[in-house]
């Protein structure tokens, strides 16, 4: 049995239809009272876990070469056959769009040219493959690691949930930011059944700084009325709160956006000068990947940061002109994306912090490849897609897997060469467990303190070894 073929029965027995009420087993009273006292005796043998209390499903060795993510999410789905698995056909690429062999890559450099500047940075994985081709589905999936509408979907954390809970004993009294940011984020997975202050601090970045991290009758006037509400409230945020655990847990999170406020090194992550705000494509995309690279680099105790471009549904008119300004194209999202994507890494790089940052982008799924639609000139939905990784250890100028037409689609249609040792294509819940991996966290946690009582396993089916990281990358 080949690898694939294990992984498909692992995944294939998981997914279990559900009988009716009439055509499930019927319960004796011997077999009720059998099942009752041998779940009595295993409640001894077992004891109740603690609280918090983790076990790992197999021992695993991490790279654990990065600090910190930056997690660039490209909402709508990017075709890849126009980007980073760009493939030329002939009567269909626009010329305009100037592409260039470096190394083996091919480049559209009209949409890329500044992404040529650091592939020798960047990691580029062509095997991927989505689950799901519905956005909102697939949306989620990718950023919690799993399907969300699971038993365990339901009450999933985002990986940044994970990994700011993961870390925190990392932290330093000094440091202030939360553990998880997302920049210009829109739906967004949270917390899950994590505690409200692992979940994502939502920020739309400005050329204005923050300025709700001052108060506008200063500190000795906010010092003072902050004293005032933690006396009304405190009834509230107790350990015996009447609203029950996650509003007490809100005190928590009100201490930590005290510790924010009039915080010099806070203020310095969230302001830039113009000719920063330039050198990232003067657009608010921009400002966010910039925004993201002073967090990183300000180390307050921030390691998981999310920054999304939307508008990559490219259904109708995907080509248009050069000249469309509009979102309707994906000269226009290239265009945003572009200079801003190669700036972080450039600067990271010069600063130092591109060894220990682990940079990821990607969207929720690919494009149709081949010719356009033949009414609206577009691409549609389709489970074949990119993933792209710099730093955090990972060696730059690799490409995992390739693509080809194995079906009569037009270039790209299907993995050809997987480019890694499971001999599959490579699934969101394998980068989710590269980004843990990455961190030094283990993939295969199971934390026992899940309300559903079934055991939260950051990677699913890490019991069964369905799922891994992608170790080729540090090869």
């Amino acid at each position: 049995m080949t690898e694939r073929e294990r992984f498909e029965r692992v995944v294939h027995r998981q997914q279990r239809s559900h009988p009716t009420f009439f055509e499930r087993p019927h319960l004796t009273r011997r077999c009720f009272f059998r099942d009752s006292l041998t779940g009595l005796a295993g409640s001894f043998l077992l004891g109740v876990p603690a609280v918090g209390e983790t076990v790992s499903a197999g021992s695993v060795l991490t790279q654990n070469t990065a600090r910190n993510v930056i997690f660039v999410f490209l909402r709508g789905a990017p075709s890849h056959v126009d980007t980073f698995d760009f493939k030329y056909l002939q009567g269909v690429t626009p010329p305009e769009f100037e592409p260039e062999t470096f190394g083996g890559v091919t480049v559209p450099m009209a949409l890329l040219g500044n992404t040529s500047r650091v592939l020798d940075k960047i990691a580029i994985i062509r095997s991927g493959l989505a689950w799901a081709r519905a956005h909102p589905l697939a949306q989620s999936w990718v950023q919690a690691g799993r399907d969300p509408a699971s038993v365990t979907g339901q009450i999933a954390p985002h990986i940044g949930s994970v990994v700011a809970l993961e870390k925190e004993r990392e932290r330093t009294q000094y440091q202030t930011l939360p553990g998880f940011i997302a920049l210009r984020a829109g739906n967004i997975v949270g917390s899950g059944y994590f505690p409200p202050r692992f979940g994502p601090l939502r920020v739309e970045p400005s050329t204005e700084g923050l300025q709700i991290l001052d108060h506008p009758r200063g500190q000795e006037v906010f010092r003072r009325r902050w004293a005032i509400l933690d006396e009304m409230e405190a009834g509230f945020r107790s350990g015996n709160a009447p609203f029950g655990e996650r509003a007490a847990g809100l005190s928590g999170m009100y201490a930590d956006a005290r510790r924010m406020m009039f915080n010099p090194a806070v203020s310095a992550a969230f302001s830039y000068t113009d000719e920063e705000h330039a050198r990232y494509g003067a657009t608010s995309f921009g400002d966010a990947m910039l925004t993201a690279r002073k967090i990183i680099e300000q180390d307050q105790g921030t390691r998981f940061i999310q920054v999304e471009l939307n508008g990559w549904d490219h259904h109708t008119d995907i080509y248009g002109t050069q000249d469309d300004d509009t979102e309707g194209t994906i000269y226009s999202r290239t265009a945003v994306f572009d200079p801003a994507f190669a700036a972080l890494i450039e600067d990271l790089d010069a600063s130092g912090r591109l060894d220990e940052t682990l940079v990821l982008a990607c969207g929720e799924f690919g494009r149709t490849p081949g010719p356009l639609s033949s009414t609206r000139h577009g691409r549609d939905h389709y489970l074949q897609m990119f993933f792209v990784l710099a730093g955090g250890g990972i060696k730059g100028g690799t490409v995992v897997g390739s693509t080809n037409d194995l079906g009569g689609r037009g270039p790209g249609s299907f993995t050809t060469e997987f480019g890694w040792s499971r001999q599959r294509e490579i699934r969101p819940e394998d980068i989710e467990a590269t980004v843990y991996s990455a961190l030094g966290i283990d993939w295969t946690t199971v934390r026992l303190d899940d309300p559903l009582g079934r055991g939260f396993r950051y990677v699913p089916l890490s019991d069964e070894d369905a799922y891994g990281p992608v170790d080729e990358l540090w090869a």
